[in-house]
């Protein structure tokens, strides 16, 4: 299964351990299933995670942090973003997220937003998950 991991859950992995989005970031690094980042989401993962007041609340030294978007960046398949297909969705912060999705491929975009990305991704093909979902569908 192909997913890209909206940056919210990144954050929350980071910040819960023991939650559904810690456990997706933990798949992602065993390979169950295929991550999709392009280079802005990427740059994105490591502003917000790297953020002192998220560091914080998730208790990770800066290069903590940074070994986690680091080895998320070694095992998710780069996606080059070949059409930009902005404005599409009421948040443009979403845009680069919708953006990896559809120039990847993706089966699915997980996220804690899905009223932001509304039916937009379906137009694509994309399901659009919460954490919780994405992890059931790619245990299954």
């Amino acid at each position: 299964m192909r997913i890209v991991l909206d940056t919210n859950v990144i954050v929350s992995g980071l910040r819960s351990p023991t939650g559904a989005s810690a456990a997706l970031v933990d798949r992602a690094l065993l390979r169950t299933f295929t991550p999709l980042l392009s280079v802005a989401l990427a740059l994105e993962y490591e502003a917000v995670c790297t953020d002192p007041a998220q560091r914080i609340v998730s208790g990770l030294s800066e290069v903590e942090v940074g070994t986690v978007v680091s080895a998320l960046c070694a095992v998710a398949e780069p996606v080059e973003t070949r059409f930009l297909w902005r404005p599409q969705l009421r948040d443009p912060a979403d845009e680069m997220v919708l953006e990896a999705a559809v120039n990847g491929n993706a089966d699915a975009l997980a996220t804690f937003n899905r009223r932001d990305f509304g039916n937009i991704p379906g137009r694509f093909g994309i399901a659009v998950l919460s954490p919780q979902e994405a992890l059931r569908r790619i245990l299954e």
